[in-house]
């Protein structure tokens, strides 16, 4: 039966992590997520399961200790906030680049620069376009609840170790922050250890055996022609992951006239912006991408072709927006409507901007 709880966001990526048989988490602390790491220590889960916790002395430091860990087979994780994601890119594109699955949680905070400690989402671009150099990609999950910060740490490494590539979990200050009812069980994951280890045995760094020689871990290749080769491999699994591993949420889309798109907790403002829309005989409902890498191209494309107009509500500038507009082509009016550097928007401001950019224009 499952556990239930009152518990922080934070607090549950780290009870989490321990009941999916996390091996390491390498961390430094930044707010708004230093919980994470605090709460891991407090449960000491080297006594229980043998789990290395470890407050590395940087970001730079961490992101690195995940890659040896990760090349030796390990479920390794971190956590960050956006400046410090922003020092890791380097660590994540050599993750990528040698095809080492680990798990990367990032709780936004406002930028640009040091910014503010407050809630944003202005890592999209970050999270989904690779961030570091090189053409590549993460596995992203936006969780929209404390209970989803509790299931997509198992998600995330099952998707991890399934395509051998990092994955990210791409959640806001806010849901981090906010404490929720959650269910805590014993989370089943696709595999287990010993199937885990079967798969990896071909690339994991765990000696030289009978059956096979050492395994190498590298990112590098001089011959250019060959490294071409390992790139369309790349670009095949994330074919891969488009055709197969594409989640989202449709809520009240059935007779919707107008749609927002929306992720994290902007999705859940937009419940109440819906609710006030249909008060006034405004016919909207919600896309939520849940995984925003691969994104939902299809879903978007045919709900442009049902609907009058898509209005993406974001907690940055606009950067979801891009995606949205380029799977719409320009079938309807694709509109954005955000607070950021910290401010919140209101169910009532997401109303009017309906009404201001999409409807009245």
């Amino acid at each position: 039966m499952a556990e239930v709880k009152l518990m922080k966001g934070n607090e549950v990526l780290a009870e989490a992590a321990i009941r999916c048989g996390c091996d390491a988490y390498y961390g430094y602390p930044i707010t708004p997520q230093s919980e994470v790491m605090e709460t891991l220590m407090l449960r000491k889960p080297w006594e229980e399961t043998g789990m290395v916790v470890l407050q590395a002395e940087s970001e730079l430091a961490s992101i690195n200790m995940v890659y040896g860990a990760a090349a030796c087979g390990k479920k390794a994780m971190t956590s960050s906030s956006s400046p410090g994601i922003s020092l890791m890119q380097e660590g994540l594109t050599y993750l990528a680049g040698a095809e080492l699955p680990c798990l990367v949680i990032d709780v936004v905070r406002g930028g640009p620069g040091l910014g503010t400690i407050q809630p944003a989402q202005s890592d999209y671009f970050q999270a989904t376009k690779g961030g570091g150099h090189g053409d590549y990609h993460l596995i992203v999950l936006a969780p929209a609840s404390v209970q989803e910060m509790n299931d997509f740490v198992g998600l995330g490494f099952d998707l991890a170790f399934k395509y051998r590539n990092p994955a990210m979990i791409l959640a806001d200050g806010v849901i981090g922050q906010m404490m929720e009812k959650v269910q805590l069980s014993e989370y089943k994951p696709r595999w287990t250890q010993e199937e885990i280890d079967k798969m990896s045995d071909s690339w994991a760094l765990t000696g030289k055996k009978a059956h096979r020689s050492h395994n190498t871990v590298t990112s590098l290749e001089l011959d250019s022609y060959k490294q071409e080769v390992f790139n369309h491999k790349l670009q095949e699994k994330y074919k891969a992951m488009e055709e197969n591993d594409v989640l989202f949420e449709e809520i009240q889309c059935e007779d919707a006239e107008y749609i927002f798109v929306a992720y994290g907790s902007a999705s859940r403002i937009c419940q109440k912006a819906v609710q006030l829309c249909r008060e006034k005989g405004i016919k909207v409902g919600i896309l939520r991408p849940i995984t925003l890498y691969p994104f939902p191209k299809k879903e978007i494309a045919r709900l442009s072709k049902q609907v009058k107009g898509i209005l993406t509500v974001e907690m940055s500038a606009g950067q979801m927006v891009e995606d949205v507009r380029l799977n719409v082509a320009n079938n309807i009016p694709v509109e954005h409507f955000g607070r950021f550097g910290g401010v919140i928007p209101t169910p009532e401001e997401i109303v009017e901007a309906l009404e201001k950019q999409i409807i009245g224009a």
